[in-house]
């Protein structure tokens, strides 16, 4: 019995201990509640409502989606009144009021040109979109894809389809380059989207695009789309009731398509197969006259060629051939670089440059660069040579390719 008693005694000395212990500690480290606790009365008022309503206050200093913004939360019954925030101050408003219209308000002073465009291009943008705006990997092409919009699988560009020029500027502006978006200046904005431009012959390179320019360029899809009006016109013919049950008084099958024979025959198609089976053969016989001409040109005198050349056509050939100096040189000195050199190109066999690693396609096609030639190729690069290296999309005016190889002829000499 003296044991139990002994363990008792020995548990209640050890809790008064603990109880003793944990109220020093308390005592010690927590703070004592504060006599007079601060209340919800005791906070600061909170901020007046305006002596003028939200909705005009913000109809005077806000355009747009502000002002409905600001409409639906006066509305909410949250806002100004709740002492949260304050009215945004002009210049803020202005700060992020960005936005350009289609007939060009909102464009900020500043001007630029694709010729000077295109190092800034090459700088910011070619990374993604390439040099000639052609797209990289699966990034976006912004230029080519002229009357394609009605092919299965239409090439959407600036230049093929979108329709307003403001598009273009706004989100280069607001959201390019990807990663360092709005670092770019307003006069460099204006030299790229007028590289873009050129980039798809919708201008030249020396057309300074600014606010007071705007109105002078045309998108080539700018009548391409059209207000949707189904809903006026088309939705109460098909939007009623659907019939599930004896839709129709009676069901017949009056003929199998096998017997009707519902898929048309191409028409004239053995006089396509015939065609084609033709064109090989002759086709090699142009092919070997072409080359016989090319060699009687390349032997002809130097002094004849070059006299027969147009030096206004050689003038424009040059400003032409910017689109080029990027990959290719030509004249004294020319050396291989992305693109071979161009020294000589017109009479030259096809893919022969020494030093050049060429495609296989374009080293083994064989043949000679002639006008005829030289113009297949400049039109559409990756048409005429499958598999080309070569990115850029083409010149897709007949003057321009004219011009080039006019002025490869001349600059070769």
């Amino acid at each position: 019995m003296s044991k139990s008693l002994n363990l008792y005694a020995g548990t209640a000395i050890g809790i008064v201990v603990l109880l003793t212990a944990a109220y020093n500690f308390a005592d010690r480290n927590v703070a004592d509640f504060p006599e007079n606790a601060r209340t919800v009365e005791a906070l600061p008022a909170p901020i007046p409502e305006p002596e003028q309503p939200v909705q005009q206050a913000a109809a005077e200093t806000a355009k747009g989606g502000l002002v409905a913004a600001a409409n639906a939360a006066d509305e909410a019954g949250d806002g100004l009144r709740f002492g949260l925030g304050r009215e945004a101050l002009p210049e803020e408003i202005a700060a992020w009021d960005v936005d350009v219209r289609p007939d060009g308000t909102g464009l900020p002073a500043g001007s630029g040109n694709a010729y000077d465009g295109e190092s800034i291009f090459e700088d910011n943008c070619a990374a993604c979109h390439g040099s000639f705006a052609e797209g990289v990997d699966n990034w976006p092409k912004l230029a080519g894809g002229m009357d394609t919009l009605d092919h299965e699988d239409p090439l959407k560009t600036v230049g093929s389809y979108w329709p307003y020029l403001s598009t273009v500027w706004d989100y280069v502006h607001r959201s390019m380059p990807f990663g360092a978006a709005q670092t770019l200046s307003d006069d460099d904005v204006y030299a790229i989207t007028a590289y873009i431009l050129y980039s798809n012959d919708i201008i030249d390179d020396e057309f300074e695009l600014s606010a007071e320019t705007w109105d002078q360029v045309e998108m080539p899809n700018a009548g391409g789309f059209i207000v949707d009006d189904r809903e006026a016109t088309e939705y109460s013919q098909w939007r009623t009731e659907p019939c599930m049950e004896n839709c129709k008084e009676s069901v017949q099958i009056t003929m199998r398509a096998t017997v009707l024979d519902v898929t048309p025959d191409e028409e004239g198609g053995e006089d396509h197969a015939s065609m084609d089976a033709a064109a090989p053969a002759e086709a090699a016989a142009p092919a070997e006259a072409e080359v016989t001409e090319a060699a009687a040109a390349a032997d002809a005198p130097a002094e004849t060629a070059v006299a027969a050349i147009d030096p206004a056509l050689v003038d424009a050939g040059e400003k032409v051939f910017r689109k080029c100096k990027a990959c290719h040189q030509i004249g004294a000195g020319a050396k291989n670089r992305t693109g071979p050199h161009l020294n000589g190109v017109l009479g030259r066999a096809i893919g022969t440059v020494d030093g050049f690693n060429y495609s296989g396609t374009m080293a083994g096609m064989g043949g000679v660069w002639d006008e005829e030639s030289m113009a297949a190729f400049l039109a559409d690069p990756r048409g005429y040579v499958s598999g080309t290296k070569m990115a850029f999309a083409g010149l897709k005016k007949d003057d321009e390719i004219a011009a080039v190889t006019a002025y490869l002829q001349a600059a070769s000499e």
